[in-house]
């Protein structure tokens, strides 16, 4: 017999050994690469702007905790494993099973004793880099001056100490339990914990380390329980009425958590007198009467305390911790400061009623700047790459020593309409900029309906551009390129569109960019990396990247104030004005907490959406505290960023000035004229009148009952949607003159819309006039006033005041004469304004081509006041006409003499043949209107049909009715 040896097994050849590690090392270094220039052109951005700090300390900080979490958990874990495998019995019995168990594990033991601390210690660093915010807000938290009326401590620690201490107790936590699993499992698997025979039995060296590591975790335990008591003053109490303790949480939930606190302290020195003594009788009973305690303490005796005192006598036992939410919650908002006035308004129209109210009727805005967006399309484009915001915004400027409210906006690049044009090189190099600014004033109209510009045009004409240092080009904006690359040697051919020429074969004035607006893509390694970053190979080896090349990017008024304060939430609505001849963009900035005691929590992205804005989003939504505390500045040409402390006393501004010192400057740095353009911020008053609805009560019984709760009222074109604030400069009861404002509306609350009584309770407005002084805020600015409006005299809201528009046969007959043809009629914004005692309501109508090109234009002006309804030309006519013949005042548009063959305006021929209140014959009127309509109806049926005999037949009867109409209408 024969025997042959088995062949020895194939080993990898040391040719193919080199080649696959040269593939790692290439592969890692590729990453390596990819990771290293995202980082870079972030650091190029960031340096920049000036704002490198600002990435540095994230860097480190992020580093920093996330050294620190792998530490504070790999070390933890690394020891208990080390410590349960070599305190092991040498010499202990083992079961075949665990044998089995062994022999499977013992060639994986050195690396399962350093990988699972690794590997937890990965994911606890990852971890504690996305809390570094909280971290470092704790580190550099201050005090508020300001304590909770329950634990009288600073509220300083709970919006920074508090959150820190529940991130790192949960961590720690964490860590703990880890530790103890892969104690006992090490313990189990090297026969340190023997389970059989039905007995359990445990070496001397694994009870210590089991019974430190679970007392332990019950001081932890102890300690985040002991933490929940502070945390009950930012939860819901008081049977979910308020935020904060109410009667049961104070008197039973808190007291509670005391006792249990201090048990998990017992039960965890029971654990360690069990590692000394080796009797686990004691720590077991010890946790099931913590377990027990904890279901007592916890729910059974607040339902009892619920149950049998604090519902039955809700009203008496609760009252003194709803006026502690009062009080605390108007102070998160900044809405403790209201100035409220008792308001019995005037329903009555009268001769001459509105001359003590010049000034605001003076200002009084018929442009609405969300439905004149594509007339100034059509009037100012000049070219289908340019566009303008949607909606417009509003400002105001001093024109020959007056102020006027103003439309205005940015012409801004649009780069999908550049059809066949849309190349590389042209979307990069040479389409880089918007041209320009249109300025409208509020108030004014032409003969025809259109906006009176007040500024306009390529080149720029008006009073801005008249300033010798105008700089009209807007390179960074909310619709810029996503990067453009500028920038050239002096002498160099221009190769930027500036703004297009008139002539249709000549290409337009070119320009090179002269400031330092991006990062230089000058050197090849600097190409090399945002080739990489915007894949874009062209970067790379385009001949018009040169020397002094600058890359723009990141161009959104507010990508660039969030990039340099990621700690601030940003307002929605940025707006362009023209600050010392330079288009800046102003961004309202705000410090955000959900950690305010006694303060009632509101989702934000529910406070702030309207008609104008629908979907918002934030990463931190439910919030109770709120603070405007920083204005930023966007430079329209360069893109550099500028911050300012507006409300330096507010203590998480603070806080976060101390993380990133040097970033932000004082309110003294603003110049006048930049303070004159600074408004109070939309989304603040949004959240501050979202609160109002039911925090403008003073008395807790009323609070509690609920009886003067409001609403703000949906916006009349828009069902569903609530009626946004609006800016007008007026003045309102009680003030010295008139000033630039916000206002909004309130009225009843009611769970159901149709059952809701739509009648006005209540008219806030916050002064917006930040003055003029450089440095210095106005003396009113931001002050709140608010009107509740007596219940003995109903004024109607907006709901009501919009149905009465739509519903008049005077006005419906008007608006039938305005929707002839292939028109349809647009209802602006419904403005409500406090003057002549009472509250007058004012909504401009514009007409526009219902298909094709479409320009509105502004036709007529419905007025109310009370009960009475007026609908003219203009603003002017209408208020005439609402106050008997003369309202003693003159609008905007009191000069304006509207195009007559554009607005029919019915008018009487024979007297008492008239529609009453209409001058409108109403037979023959009626008849020739029904005419039209059917001839209408018979001209597009004859045009479906294809019977082109029907359809002229039609259309002449059609052309006979409108000139019938137009002949009653004694146009």
């Amino acid at each position: 017999m024969t025997t042959t040896s088995a062949p020895n097994q194939a080993t990898p050849s040391r040719s193919r050994r080199i080649i696959a590690i040269t593939l790692a090392i290439i592969a890692a270094l590729v990453v390596a690469f990819f990771v290293f220039a995202n980082l870079y052109a972030d650091w190029l951005w960031y340096d920049q702007l000036g704002f490198d700090s600002v990435l540095l300390t994230q860097w480190t900080a992020r580093v920093v905790m996330f050294v620190v979490g792998f530490l504070g958990m790999a070390v933890p874990v690394w020891l208990s494993i080390q410590l349960a495998y070599r305190l092991r019995p040498v010499y202990a019995r083992l079961s075949s099973q665990l044998d089995r168990y062994q022999e499977v594990v013992e060639p994986l033991r050195r690396l399962a004793m350093w990988g699972i601390p690794i590997f937890f210690g990965f994911f606890a660093g990852f971890a504690a880099s996305a809390q570094w915010e909280t971290t470092w807000l704790w580190l550099n938290g201050v005090q508020t001056t300001v304590t909770d009326p329950q634990f009288h401590l600073d509220t300083g620690f709970y919006l920074f100490a508090m959150p820190f201490y529940g991130a790192l107790l949960g961590f720690v936590s964490a860590t703990l339990l880890i530790c103890l699993l892969v104690t006992a499992l090490v313990s189990y698997l090297y026969g340190s914990v023997r389970v059989g025979n039905r007995e359990l039995r445990i070496s001397k060296a694994a009870r210590i380390q089991l019974a430190v590591i679970a007392g332990i975790y019950l001081l932890v335990q102890g300690a985040s329980i002991w933490l929940d008591r502070y945390q009950t003053l930012v939860e819901p109490g008081a049977q979910g009425r308020i935020t904060g303790p109410g009667y049961t949480e104070a008197n039973a939930v808190i007291q509670g958590q005391t006792i249990l606190a201090i048990i998990a302290v017992i039960v965890a020195l029971l654990f360690f007198v069990t590692a000394i003594i080796g009797r686990w009788r004691y720590p077991l009973i010890g946790t099931a009467l913590l377990i027990v305690s904890a279901i007592v303490l916890g729910i059974g005796y607040p339902w009892v305390v619920t149950t049998f005192q604090a519902v039955p006598n809700q009203k008496a036992y609760e009252s003194p911790y709803y006026e502690r939410n009062l009080k605390m919650t108007k102070e998160a908002y900044g809405i403790d400061t209201v100035e409220k006035t008792e308001f019995s308004a005037k329903t009555t129209a009268e001769p001459g009623q509105l001359r003590a109210d010049a000034d605001t009727t003076a200002q009084i805005r018929i442009m609405d700047p969300a439905i004149i967006g594509p007339t100034v399309r059509q009037l100012e484009q000049y070219r289908q790459y340019y566009q303008f915001g949607d909606p417009l915004d509003v400002d105001r400027y001093e024109i020959d020593g007056e102020m006027q409210d103003t439309i205005v906006s940015v012409r801004d690049l649009n780069m999908s309409q550049l059809g066949a044009g849309s190349t590389w090189v042209n979307e990069t190099l040479v389409y880089t900029h918007g041209y320009g600014m249109i300025a409208a004033a509020g108030n004014e109209r032409t003969a025809d309906g259109n906006p009176v510009f007040l500024e306009r045009g390529i080149p720029a004409t008006g009073f801005l551009s008249d300033n010798e240092n105008f700089q009209p080009r807007v390179y960074f904006g909310e619709t810029s390129p996503t990067y453009s690359i500028v920038g050239a040697p002096e002498g160099t051919p221009p190769i930027e569109l500036d703004y297009p020429s008139g002539g249709d074969s000549a290409t337009g004035p070119r320009t090179t960019f002269s400031g330092d607006g991006g990062p230089s893509v000058g050197n090849i390694f600097n190409r090399i990396i945002y080739a990489l970053k915007f894949q874009s190979e062209q970067i790379l080896f385009s001949d018009d990247v040169n020397d002094d090349s600058q890359i723009l990017y990141d161009r959104n008024p507010l990508d660039r104030v969030q990039k340099a304060a990621p700690y601030l939430e940003l307002d929605s609505d940025p707006y362009p004005t023209v600050v010392d001849g330079r288009i800046k963009w102003v961004v309202d900035g705000y410090t955000l907490s959900a950690n305010y005691p006694y303060s009632t929590t509101v989702p934000l992205s529910q406070a702030i959406a309207d008609s104008n804005n629908q979907q918002p989003r934030f990463a931190l939504d439910d919030i109770n505290y709120i603070r405007n505390s920083v204005k930023a500045t966007v430079d329209a040409y360069d893109g550099s960023v500028t911050l300012y402390a507006w409300d330096p006393e507010d203590p998480l501004l603070q806080a976060w000035q101390n993380v990133y010192p040097a970033t932000v400057k004082p309110i003294s740095d603003m110049s006048a004229d930049l303070i004159s353009h600074v408004r109070y911020p939309t989304d603040l008053f949004k959240v501050q009148r979202a609160m109002l609805q039911i925090y403008h009560v003073d008395d807790p019984g009323s609070f509690y009952e609920r009886d003067n709760a409001w609403a703000t009222p949906e916006d009349p074109q828009n069902s569903n949607t609530l009626q946004p604030p609006y800016y007008l400069t007026m003045q309102m009861p009680g003030q010295d003159a008139a000033s630039f404002s916000m206002f909004t509306s309130f009225i009843p609350s009611s769970t159901t819309g149709t059952t809701s009584r739509n009648v006005l309770m209540g008219y806030l407005a916050a002064d917006s006039n930040a003055g003029r002084e450089a440095g210095k805020k106005g003396e009113d600015y931001g002050k709140l006033r608010l009107l509740e409006i007596s219940a003995d005299t109903p004024v109607p809201g907006p709901g009501q005041v919009q149905n009465r528009f739509d519903s008049d046969p005077t006005v419906s007959q008007q608006i039938n004469v305005l929707t002839i043809g292939q028109s349809e009629v647009l209802n602006g914004n419904l403005l409500t304004l406090p003057v002549g005692g009472g509250l007058l309501y004012v909504q401009p109508v514009f007409v526009q081509a219902a298909e094709g090109t479409q320009l509105p234009q502004l036709r007529k002006v419905l007025v109310a006041f009370g009960d009475d309804i007026a609908f003219e030309d203009t603003l002017n006519e209408a208020l005439d006409v609402l106050f008997g013949g003369d309202s003693g005042v003159d609008t905007g548009d009191g000069g304006v003499v509207p195009d007559p063959g554009t607005t029919p305006t019915p008018e009487p021929t024979e007297p008492g043949t008239e529609t009453p209140g209409t001058g409108v014959p109403s037979a023959e009127f009626e008849a020739a209107l029904a005419d039209a309509q059917q001839a209408m109806l018979d001209r597009d049926a004859a045009l479906k049909a294809g019977d082109l005999t029907a359809f002229a037949e039609a259309d002449a009867r059609l052309t006979a009715a409108v000139s019938t109409l137009l002949e009653l209408s004694g146009q």
